[in-house]
């Protein structure tokens, strides 16, 4: 079975009609759960009332870079993230391919959610895009190897991969790497060890091939995991098998929380 380890299921286009659907296709193609990503505090309470109710979808709460303008203070995520169905704090990140101008900003709320992940001890997830050199001057500053985290959707140097995995990071691959675009990617994604690879749609956004065109849906995880395996060289049983087993080693508090504190 896969995991989608990073995925927007409340921003999908028919999520407040067809959502139960979605969730189901997904199972029934071999996805046993789903990370919902958070990208703005102020959203965070609709997206949780849009997902919570399904026992294979878990939740984080964060602001996305490019959401510069829903920043909010510490005391203020610190008491979302805290939450017992929060599992990962983020997304957070540093992007200056959309928005350098707001550098500023971006830098300070990532730090801030760099500590409260180290404070409630729950992983970071992290978005960055041209802005290699920050992402790794923050983290080596501020981030404590024991709170763990992950670069999502990577689409940056090798150089960086290796380097954030010497911290400790986990690598998520989504289904830009079966683009033919993407050769430096493909590349990279071979010199990522196993066990810090994770796989992911970034669903409703970056539909792997086939399905490129289409909004993007948690189920079409199993092509970017067939891919990747054979980038690899293994099996795709074998990769479903390690990145399912990655995910939960990293976001831990999934295997913890009682179901029926999901309500």
């Amino acid at each position: 079975m896969f995991v989608d380890s990073h995925c927007h299921l409340d921003r999908l286009k028919e999520a407040s009609t067809q959502l139960d659907t979605i969730v189901s296709d997904a199972h029934s193609a071999g996805v046993e759960h789903m990370l919902c990503v958070a990208v703005s505090v102020k959203e965070f309470e609709q997206m949780r009332k849009t997902v919570s109710h399904y026992p294979n979808v878990s939740m984080s709460c964060g602001v996305h870079p490019l959401h510069y303008e829903d920043v909010c203070d510490i005391e203020t995520l610190l008491a979302h993230c805290q939450r017992e169905d929060v599992v990962a704090v983020g997304e957070t990140g540093l992007d200056y391919h959309y928005s350098a101008d707001t550098k500023s900003v971006q830098k300070a709320s990532f730090i801030d959610h760099i500590q409260v992940a180290n404070e409630v001890e729950k992983p970071l997830i992290i978005h960055t895009r041209a802005a290699q050199e920050d992402t790794l001057a923050l983290l080596n500053q501020h981030y404590k190897t024991s709170t763990g985290a992950v670069l999502h959707c990577f689409t940056e140097s090798t150089e960086m991969a290796l380097a954030a995995i010497e911290m400790g990071i986990y690598i998520s691959i989504s289904g830009i790497v079966t683009f033919k675009s993407a050769k430096a990617l493909q590349e990279t994604v071979k010199a990522i060890p196993l066990e810090k690879l994770l796989i992911e749609t970034d669903s409703p956004w970056l539909a792997p091939v086939p399905h490129r065109g289409k909004e993007n849906q948690p189920k079409y995880v199993k092509e970017v995991g067939e891919f990747v395996a054979k980038l690899k060289g293994i099996s795709v049983d074998e990769l479903a098998e390690v990145t399912t087993a990655n995910f939960y080693q990293l976001f831990d508090r999934i295997n913890k929380r009682p179901l029926e504190n999901r309500a």
